[in-house]
């Protein structure tokens, strides 16, 4: 599992596109990394809008928002375009991306079990370490909270004059 002060794993993730994005590659700048269990599904969507309608608050801040999930990449492209989504989205086909995050959990409903992606967001600073890890995310209220942790990393890290 993850803590904060680790280093993130530098793992690949596929873009809507076909092509390859390696997490080390969004390096310098703070990264809002958010796992959700599936495109276009309620929660999931509600998540996807609430980061969208906030992008350019986080991008005063310095941060990029990358969200991660199953699926293909036609699939995240019909997400975007279907509910004019702001925010990349990225595949992880082969659940290596939610394994090295400690995101691809044993779930559980209606008594049957079955493997899935807990939601879950990292707040991961510019020099690749995560500053915040929030698991088990309640969708209501969620992206404004990890907005003030970005302003609360960017404050942190700004200069002081002294």
């Amino acid at each position: 599992m993850l803590n904060e002060g680790d280093l993130a794993p530098d793992v690949t993730l596929e873009t809507p596109d076909g092509g390859r994005l390696p997490l080390s590659a969004m390096r310098g700048g703070t990264l809002v990394l958010f796992f959700y269990p599936k495109d276009d599904t309620s929660g999931c969507t509600a998540e996807a809008l609430d980061f969208s309608s906030l992008k350019a608050a986080f991008e005063m801040e310095g941060a990029h928002i990358l969200g991660v999930s199953k699926g293909t990449s036609k699939g995240k492209s019909k997400f975007i375009d279907k509910h004019g989504l702001k925010v990349a989205l990225a595949t992880d086909s082969d659940d290596s991306v939610c394994e090295a995050f400690g995101t691809w959990t044993e779930k559980s409903m209606y008594g049957r079990k079955y493997m899935g992606i807990d939601r879950s967001t990292f707040l991961i600073d510019g020099e690749g370490r995560i500053a915040r890890a929030w698991r088990k995310v309640k969708v209501p209220g969620h992206a404004e909270e990890v907005l003030a942790a970005a302003r609360a990393l960017k404050g942190s890290q700004e200069p002081h004059a002294g």
